[in-house]
């Protein structure tokens, strides 16, 4: 299910005002149970706004190779806590090395962006759009939202951008809490 958000003018922030995603995502980055908390509202907006059949979060420290994965709309296929070298693909280098977002399309792209397609492929998924999440000039990680072929189009890359800065707390977070 796809809706719009819209950007007016308004004093309250309801399910009917344009800015009700924005006073949703801010509400649950203030909530308890941080920064799963924020991330699980960060998906389910999204499945609002895109549609999706998998939806991740990935943690990444400038020049590593790897990623973590933080969030997992599908835990069982894709587990939180699970690392995937990354960072030294065309992939890593487009959205993770120069901070630029990517949208795939078909399973031609998939091939191209991720080494587990195959897996992508069994969930019925073939397009993608990633957005990096960047804070002070450094990319801390990537935003994943996939669904059947051509699910997606640019400005739906745009409006992902758009938010994408809404995880930059909860993914320093994850940063703190490691050893």
């Amino acid at each position: 299910m796809r809706s719009s958000f819209g950007f007016g003018g308004g004093v309250m922030a309801t399910e009917t005002h344009p800015y009700h995603w924005a006073a949703r995502l801010s509400r649950a980055a203030g909530g308890t149970g941080q920064p799963h908390a924020a991330f699980h509202a960060f998906d389910e907006l999204c499945a609002e706004i895109f549609g999706h059949r998998l939806f991740t979060i990935l943690a990444w420290e400038a020049g590593a190779d790897e990623v973590e994965r933080v969030y997992s709309s599908r835990p069982q296929e894709y587990p939180m806590s699970a690392r995937k070298r990354m960072g030294p693909t065309p992939w890593g280098a487009l959205v993770l090395g120069s901070g630029r977002s990517w949208l795939g399309a078909s399973a031609e792209d998939m091939r191209w962006a991720f080494p587990d397609h195959e897996l992508i492929a069994a969930l019925g998924c073939a397009a993608c759009i990633n957005s990096p999440v960047s804070w002070n000039g450094a990319v801390l990680g990537a935003i994943n939202v996939l669904d059947a072929a051509d699910a997606y189009r640019p400005s739906d890359l745009e409006a992902l951008e758009a938010i994408s800065g809404f995880l930059v707390g909860p993914l320093l977070a994850t940063k703190s809490q490691q050893p």
